[in-house]
């Protein structure tokens, strides 16, 4: 099986945040898609946006990014990890987990890595657009 070097983000990592991780991200991949879309749904933590992946007819906006050197990303991805709360002490739980994902983009679709929430959403607000930049543009009126 061929090297994914793909990375689908929806929240922090997106560009308009302007977030010291976007700043790593924009470091060592670059923007292949800025309106990517996959399946899920998206809640809001409060602090942070949550990814959910469903068979149902909800779908998650965000961007597509590639690795700009193949032999960077087993590095790379591995700070992203760190960031996404994937390398965990003993005794802790994982917030997120990282998987292989399809990615719509311009008519087609393309293999990608995204961070998947494993926690709780119960109660939590659903983000029906899917789109977290929209979703607090509104919120925050």
């Amino acid at each position: 099986m061929k090297p994914v070097y793909n990375i689908f983000v929806y929240g922090s990592l997106r560009k308009g945040f302007h977030s010291d991780a976007y700043n790593y991200i924009s470091r060592y991949f670059y923007l292949a898609a800025a309106d990517a879309k996959v399946k899920g749904k998206l809640y809001d933590l409060g602090e942070y946006p949550a990814a959910v992946a469903t068979n149902e007819d909800y779908f998650i906006i965000g961007e597509l990014y590639h690795i700009s050197h193949d032999e960077e990303f087993s590095w790379a991805i591995e700070q992203l990890d760190d960031y996404e709360g994937i390398n965990i002490e003993v005794h802790e739980q994982a917030t997120y987990k990282r998987e292989l994902t399809t990615v719509h983009v311009n008519n087609e679709t393309v293999t990608a890595w995204i961070y998947w929430f494993t926690g709780s959403v119960e109660g939590k607000p659903l983000i029906a657009s899917g789109d977290v930049f929209e979703y607090f543009k509104q919120k925050n009126k």
